[in-house]
């Protein structure tokens, strides 16, 4: 194996805060805001980048203008489904009433809208509703589901998000009938009819987990801004280089770096009763190691894994788990793989399973998350691949994988 590095464009924004001024600036909220009036903002329970900041200078430009602002989660059933397991959440991605210099309000207990013209019902956080206007904050990337004009972002935000444990359970289950995309076109669009959405804001990251965009939008402008931040985000998108891959070794999966534990735009690998696909890369063996500490338990994901170590498995919260995966409609993505005491003996299985390759020609790549693909490590026989390609470089020199005493693959990197 040895180390290389994927260029990617670069590019980010170097004064996150002052730029979410200025696109705040652009909208004249001080023509809507009136003193006084209350403000609910999203908070979701993904890793984004600047996340803190961004919730925290909207907070900071709200209170300029005389306005009560307060954040409220807005992440269907993650963090268990409670109350407080969601303001947990948020304190993990460092979320915290003294962070962002206002109120957090936590409730399970969603309102009931009435019904679309689809025949569904539309449910909203009760504390968003009580407030005089609600901002969604988001990150518009590929979703892992499914593929659309509108995939992950504000729409999804205001869908599944904001509709609660009660209303993404509804709604994944409405999509198995009307499909991902219209349900989360067609709830956004009325939970914006419904409710006083002053504005949203976007972000888009880049190959390397930095923000790249931000871009503010009135109410009436978040559909079609996010269908185009969404073909920026997915050519700023981390993939990995090969598409032929016998053994995929994950170091880390967890509800902070993908709502499937592990990005299926980068592994290529997918199991869901919407539909199963397989997309490059083609893998014939995912090992995933660990579970990231802010994942708090939850191992969605770990189903999509062949293999796995039990002490993931032992740090699994499996009501937390198993309640993302049911509301998710997703049990697939829930279940618990083959598993072994040390990376050793789950290495041995993965190669024993791949057919009669022999050990010099195994084509096998070591990410430590699908959020991180800069530097991976890889086996000897993509060498040619490397030399040919001028966005990888090799850092090291090609030498065994290397165990601790516990027979546990040493970290490369």
């Amino acid at each position: 194996m040895a180390v290389i590095e994927q260029q990617f464009d670069e590019q980010q924004i170097d004064d996150v805060a002052a730029t979410v001024v200025l696109e705040m600036a652009q909208l004249k909220l001080a023509t809507k805001v009136q003193p006084g009036q209350t403000v609910a903002i999203t908070g979701g329970s993904r890793g984004i980048a600047n996340i803190a900041l961004v919730i925290g200078i909207i907070v900071s430009e709200l209170k300029k203008l005389g306005a009560v602002p307060f954040v409220f989660p807005s992440m269907g059933s993650h963090g268990g489904a409670t109350a407080e397991g969601q303001l947990r959440v948020l304190a993990n991605l460092g979320i915290t009433e003294a962070s962002i210099g206002c109120p957090i309000k936590s409730d399970m207990d969603p309102v009931h809208l009435g019904e679309a013209e689809l025949g569904y019902p539309i449910y909203v956080d009760k504390h968003a509703m009580s407030a005089d206007h609600i901002v969604v904050v988001n990150r518009v990337k590929s979703h892992t589901k499914f593929k659309g004009p509108v995939e992950s972002g504000m729409m999804k935000m205001m869908a599944i998000g904001m509709g609660k444990q009660k209303g993404a359970s509804y709604y994944h289950k409405a999509a198995v009938r009307l499909t991902f995309q219209k349900i989360i076109e067609n709830v956004g669009i009325e939970v914006m009819k419904r409710c006083p959405v002053l504005f949203g804001l976007a972000m888009v990251e880049n190959a390397f987990h930095e923000t790249c965009v931000i871009r503010a939008f009135h109410p009436d402008a978040i559909l079609e801004g996010e269908k185009e931040l969404l073909q920026v985000a997915k050519q700023r998108m981390a993939q990995l280089p090969f598409d032929e891959i016998d053994v995929l070794i994950v170091d880390q999966i967890g509800k902070d770096i993908s709502g499937t534990g592990m990005d299926t735009n980068v592994t290529g690998r997918n199991a869901d009763l919407l539909g199963d696909f397989t997309t490059r890369p083609r893998v014939k063996r995912v090992f995933v190691r660990e579970l990231t500490p802010k994942s708090e338990g939850n191992a969605i994901g770990i189903g999509l894994a062949d293999f796995t170590t039990t002490r993931l498995v032992d740090k699994m919260d499996r009501q937390k788990t198993w309640m993302n995966a049911i509301t998710g409609i997703s049990p697939e993505k829930g279940a618990i793989p083959i598993h072994f005491a040390t990376d050793r003996e789950v290495l041995t299985a993965c190669l024993e399973t791949i057919g009669d390759t022999p050990a010099a020609d195994v084509r096998i790549v070591h990410i430590t998350n699908t959020n991180d693909v800069r530097r991976i490590s890889v086996s000897r026989i993509y060498a040619e691949e490397i030399s040919g390609n001028k966005r990888l470089r090799q850092l090291g020199d090609w030498a065994e994988v290397a165990f601790d005493a516990q027979d546990n693959i040493r970290d490369p990197f």
